[in-house]
């Protein structure tokens, strides 16, 4: 199968689709194509929690600030998977938990003509999804035509939270579409606790959004493993007044 990531909205991935099928028979399973805008750091988050889902597949993720510019595109090779992709760190996280070891990942460069047959503003048609066709019919990356191993891109990691024996401090990575805030911090923080103080407020610590009256805010752990604020049948962003990208404070 190919998947298909992006922030585009619709039409323009009926788009790529037509590309790719005209070129392959492969099957097409759409990811998501509502990340948040030009949201690189938030399109990996999601793909780093989704791709290991899968069974090995090309992965077509366009999320792309640079598109028309100089910046590569790239496939980037992990555990079975292959991810095309702008070399904007959006597909690293995803690799590396689909590869389980940095030396397992091969990333390769796509060569493309940018002056005589790419848009400057739609390389998901021109360059993207032709390339995720032409990988997906080879059984090496290496042997797909226009593709070379390279070792220059461009990495994405995600901050490291700070903890110690009666706190931890990290930061919001994401809100999803419930409103709630996902951190970076571990969910093991949470055991034992009943109880937190977020940001100076005390809020409860509960195993599920019910446990909590409709309306009422809770702090828990996510299926991602992470701790997130969240109200039940609410928006936690809203009820703790968090955005992406703020720090957050929790102690005990």
């Amino acid at each position: 199968m190919i998947t298909l990531a992006s922030d585009f909205g619709t039409p323009y991935p009926a788009t790529m689709k037509g590309v790719i099928l005209r070129q392959c028979d492969a099957r097409l399973v759409d990811i998501a194509h509502d990340f948040p805008r030009q949201d690189v750091r938030a399109a990996a988050f999601w793909l780093r929690e989704v791709l290991p889902e899968f069974p090995p597949a090309t992965h077509l993720v366009v999320v792309d600030p640079g598109v028309g510019t100089d910046r590569a595109a790239i496939v980037v090779e992990a555990g079975g998977h292959r991810i095309v992709a702008p070399d904007n760190g959006v597909a690293l996280p995803a690799a590396r938990r689909l590869a389980d070891d940095d030396e397992a990942i091969a990333v390769y460069e796509v060569a493309y003509d940018d002056d005589e047959t790419a848009s400057n503003t739609f390389h998901g048609r021109d360059v993207f999804a032709p390339a995720a066709a032409r990988v997906h019919e080879v059984d090496e990356v290496a042997h797909a035509d226009g593709v070379v191993s390279t070792d220059d891109w461009v990495d994405m990691t995600f901050p490291e939270p700070i903890r110690d024996q009666d706190a931890a401090t990290g930061e919001v990575l994401v809100v999803d579409g419930f409103g709630n805030a996902i951190t970076n911090i571990p969910g093991h923080v949470l055991d034992g606790h009943s109880t937190v103080r977020v940001n100076d407020e005390f809020a409860p610590v509960e195993d599920a959004y019910a446990e909590m009256d409709p309306g009422e805010r809770l702090v828990t752990v996510g299926s991602h493993g992470n701790v997130e604020f969240a109200v039940n049948q609410g928006r936690g962003d809203e009820a703790f007044d968090l955005a992406v990208g703020d720090d957050v404070s929790l102690s005990w």
